[in-house]
C-alpha cells in the first residue's frame, strides 16, 4: 500500500463542477492499494499517517502530529501509484489491486482514520476528479507499507 501524504492549508475534490469534498488545514492522501495488501498494511500505514510529526508546533519546528492539531483528511484513491513505468512508454498497472479488493481495503483505511477521532472527507472512488489543494509547506511525504518487509 503505498500513500502520498501532503500537508495541505485546504484541499478539495470535484467531479464535473461539482464540489464533492473539502478540508481546511490537515492531510491529502492519495492511497494505492496493490494486489497483495492487506490488513497489516492499513494499520501500518494508519499509525505511520495519524502520528507523523509533519506539523509546526510553537516554535514553528514540525513536532505535531495531524491527531496532536485536531487536523482533517481528504482521502483520494490513486491507482496510478503502482504504474510501472520501468519498460516503454505506458504505465503497467498490473500491480494496482483489482477495484473490488481497493474498494474494499480503501473503505477500511478511511472507516480507522475516523475511529481514531480523525474528520475524513473523501473522493469517489473509481471517478475522474479534479483534485485542488494548496500545499503548506510544501511538505510531501511518500509511504510505502512494503518498505517494511
Amino acid at each position: 500500500m503505498r500513500a502520498i501524504v501532503q500537508r495541505v492549508k485546504s484541499a478539495n475534490v470535484q467531479i464535473d463542477g461539482q464540489l464533492v469534498a473539502e478540508i481546511e488545514s490537515g492531510l491529502l492522501i492519495f492511497l494505492g492499494i496493490s494486489v497483495d495488501d492487506q490488513q497489516s498494511d492499513i494499520d501500518y500505514l494508519i499509525r505511520k499517517i495519524a502520528n507523523l510529526r509533519i506539523f509546526r508546533d510553537d516554535d514553528l519546528r514540525m513536532n505535531k502530529s495531524l491527531l496532536d492539531v485536531g487536523g482533517h483528511a481528504l482521502v483520494v484513491s490513486q491507482f496510478t501509484l503502482y504504474g510501472d513505468c520501468r519498460k516503454g512508454r505506458r504505465p503497467n498497472f498490473s500491480q494496482a489491486a483489482k477495484p473490488e479488493k481497493a474498494h474494499q481495503l480503501y473503505q477500511v483505511f478511511v472507516n480507522q482514520l475516523l475511529q481514531l477521532g480523525v474528520d475524513v472527507k473523501t473522493g469517489v472512488f473509481q471517478a475522474t476528479m479534479e483534485v485542488e489543494l494548496t500545499n503548506d509547506g510544501p511538505i510531501t511525504i511518500l509511504l510505502d507499507s512494503e518498505k517494511l518487509f
